[in-house]
C-alpha cells in the first residue's frame, strides 16, 4: 500500500515537471515565433545604393537597364507585312539557332536584332523579291527566353518568366516571398559569363531598405535564398507542439 502511495506520488511530481519544462518550452516557442514575424527594415530616405559591392562578388551585375533590347532565341515575334497577309505571321518563336521561320522567305537570322533592325532586314529582303514599298511592323509576343530559377527558401521555388529590366527582388517576389525559415542576408545569384559561373551575395533586408544594389536580372540567373537553420529547428517544434498537448492532456487524466 505504502509503495502505491509512493508510485502515485512520484506520478504527480513527474507530472508536474512535465507541465513546467512543457509549458516553458512552449513560451520559448512562442517568442521565437513571434521573432519571425518582426517587420522588415525601414528604408533609408533618399537615393538608394545603385553600387556594387566586389566583396561580396557583385562586380559583374548592375543597377542599369539596358535602353535597347535585341532578340534572343525562344522569343515569340509577330510580324505583320501592311496589306500582304501571305508574307504575314502571327506568332513564331526564333529558334535556339536565332533564325526564324517566315512566310515566302523561309528560315533567316533574327536573334542579336532590334525589333527595328528585324523589321529593316526583312523589308530588304522582300524587296529583293520584287515587293514594292514593303512595310514591316515586329512586335515581341513573349520574353520566353527571360527565365530565371528562384530556389531555397521561398515559398514557391520554380522557373520563371520574366520582363526585361526586372531586378534581384522581382525574382524573389514572383516566387511568393522568402520563407519563414529564410536567411535574408544569405542570397546567393548565380551568372553565367564567359569566365564561367559567377556567384554573388546579397542581403535581402539591406536591398529592401535600398541600402545594396537591387541588380537587374538577366536571362538564366538562377537565385537560391539561404536557410536560418534556428528558424527551421523551432518551425519543425511548433509542428509537435499539438502532440505534446496530447501528452500534456493524458499526463493531467493520470494526476486527477
Amino acid at each position: 500500500m505504502y509503495k502505491r502511495k509512493a508510485s502515485f506520488v512520484e506520478a504527480h511530481v513527474d507530472v508536474r515537471t512535465f507541465r513546467k519544462r512543457f509549458k516553458f518550452s512552449l513560451l520559448a516557442a512562442t517568442a521565437i515565433a513571434l521573432s519571425g514575424c518582426a517587420s522588415t527594415p525601414e528604408p533609408v530616405i533618399g537615393p538608394a545604393v545603385t553600387q556594387p559591392r566586389a566583396d561580396l562578388g557583385q562586380e559583374i551585375y548592375s543597377n542599369a537597364r539596358s535602353p535597347i533590347y535585341l532578340l534572343r532565341p525562344s522569343d515569340r515575334i509577330s510580324v505583320n507585312v501592311f496589306r500582304e497577309p501571305d508574307f504575314s505571321i502571327p506568332d513564331v518563336r526564333i529558334g535556339v539557332e536565332g533564325n526564324v521561320s517566315l512566310p515566302m522567305l523561309g528560315s533567316i537570322p533574327a536573334a542579336g536584332m532590334t525589333a527595328a533592325q528585324f523589321e529593316k532586314d526583312v523589308e530588304g529582303r522582300l524587296l529583293a523579291m520584287g515587293l514594292k514599298s514593303p512595310m514591316v511592323n515586329v512586335n515581341i509576343g513573349e520574353y520566353a527566353s527571360h527565365q530565371v530559377t528562384v530556389d531555397g527558401a521561398v515559398n514557391d521555388p520554380g522557373v520563371y518568366n520574366f520582363q526585361p529590366g526586372a531586378r534581384l527582388s522581382a525574382a524573389i517576389a514572383l516566387a511568393d516571398g522568402p520563407a519563414r525559415t529564410a536567411k535574408g542576408d544569405e542570397i546567393a545569384v548565380f551568372r553565367e559569363s564567359p569566365e564561367g559561373t559567377m556567384v554573388a551575395k546579397f542581403d535581402y533586408g539591406q536591398i529592401s531598405q535600398g541600402t545594396m544594389l537591387d541588380p537587374v536580372l538577366q536571362p538564366g540567373d538562377r537565385v537560391f535564398v539561404g536557410t536560418d537553420g534556428l528558424a527551421v529547428f523551432w518551425q519543425d517544434f511548433l509542428q509537435t507542439v499539438p502532440v505534446l498537448g496530447v501528452f500534456a492532456l493524458n499526463a493531467a487524466r493520470i494526476d486527477e
